[in-house]
């Protein structure tokens, strides 16, 4: 299928394939800002690593409500999102968020004046902070895979790409992190890096294969990403960037400042690079399949 034979009917009453324009750049921001933030946290935390732990709380709880909030037309009525945790996965990430933060605060102020005196307190503060960092790093995944009008956001692999984006953009810059200011061995987790770089790609190309044996719509998207209007940045960002120099640079020298940077800022590229383009091609799928060509209108 060729993306030049198809029809984009826009608003139009003619019959084709229509963008889904709701999720833009504001939204891809935030999910990048909330699930990187949660994913440092959550890595930085393992490697008792406290400037990485500070700075995912920046990311989640300062960078994801500000692009969210640019988002919404009436922002001073965005509360009442987090009253339908039993049917929106939107509230749940939200409630998570609001848990998330201070919690995550609590354990950072522990990690520096050890407020719990390493009692069971600050070890249950602990366990709910990165109960709900989990829940952030996932619920965007979620949310997405239920939206059955556009076909190759609605895949079970999505929460596990949020998960395992979170987590590689989380170990790659705590990486760079620890290379400058110390207090992790870098050789260690250069190689968990690129086991998580690896991961990505084959979430990637279960994401990929998804789409290719599924709708039309799937199809399509599938046709925009890899030959059509987003193959460039596509391939050369979440695959070239976000893969391939990582590994490279890893593998070279993951033990040196310049290496570790390199690492995280293509890691950091791909990850974004993919929540943007993901909702760009989005597409709802067609009335009717088959008369989405020319021709047949």
């Amino acid at each position: 299928m060729s993306s030049n034979q198809t029809i984009f009917s826009g608003d139009s009453f003619q019959l084709g394939y229509r963008f889904q324009s709701y999720w833009d750049f504001h939204m891809a921001t935030a999910f990048f800002f909330g699930e990187l933030g949660a994913g440092l946290f959550l890595v930085s935390l393992y490697y008792g690593f406290v400037p990485g732990m500070v700075a995912g709380l920046l990311c989640t709880g300062v960078g994801k409500p500000y692009y969210h909030m640019s988002h919404m037309g009436v922002p001073m009525k965005s509360w009442r999102a987090i009253l339908r945790p039993d049917r929106s996965w939107i509230s749940r990430g939200l409630i998570s968020i609001v848990i998330f933060v201070p919690c995550g605060a609590l354990v950072v102020l522990d990690s520096w004046f050890g407020w719990s005196g390493g009692g069971m307190l600050g070890k249950l503060v602990q366990i709910v902070a990165v109960a709900a960092s989990l829940l952030v790093m996932t619920y965007q995944g979620f949310a997405m895979s239920h939206s059955s009008a556009i076909a190759i956001w609605n895949s079970g692999l999505m929460p596990i790409a949020s998960l395992v984006y979170s987590l590689t953009s989380g170990a790659a810059v705590t990486l760079a992190l620890g290379l400058i200011f110390g207090g992790i061995d870098p050789l260690a987790l250069s190689k968990v890096v690129m086991m998580f770089v690896g991961v990505t790609l084959l979430v990637q190309l279960g994401l990929l294969h998804a789409a290719y044996h599924g709708t039309a719509g799937s199809r399509q998207s599938l046709e925009l990403l890899l030959r059509g209007q987003f193959a460039k940045q596509f391939l050369s960002l979440v695959f070239g960037a976000g893969v391939v120099v990582p590994l490279l640079v890893l593998w070279l020298g993951g033990a040196s400042i310049l290496g570790g940077l390199l690492a995280a800022v293509g890691v950091l590229a791909g990850f974004y690079a993919f929540r943007l383009l993901i909702f760009r091609a989005g597409v709802y799928e067609p009335l009717m399949s088959f008369a989405a060509r020319l021709g047949l209108s």
